[in-house]
């Protein structure tokens, strides 16, 4: 299929046809790339994508320990005071 490159203020786009966005499951965001040979437009993927079926996963290894087993970090090095902030006291 070919298409024309159009004008869109200082810049250029494609116009796609329904039938092609609907197929390549292409909605409003897209990630754009360069490879060879042309530019590559895929749908985006879901912020947090996969991270639901990680986590099974993870659980049915026994690989999902809680945050008591994990190693110290710098902020467990001294003990956390909490103060309101603003009107909130």
């Amino acid at each position: 299929m070919e298409a024309k490159l159009v004008r869109v203020g200082n810049s250029k786009g494609v116009r796609l046809p329904k039938a092609l966005l609907e197929e390549a499951g292409l909605e409003e965001l897209v990630t754009l790339r360069i490879v060879e040979g042309g530019l590559l437009v895929e749908p985006r993927a879901a912020v947090r994508s996969g991270w639901s079926d990680a986590a099974r996963s993870g659980s049915e290894r026994g690989d999902d320990t809680d945050a008591e087993s994990w190693p110290p970090t710098r902020f467990d090095e001294a003990e956390w005071v909490w103060e309101p902030v603003g009107d909130q006291a």
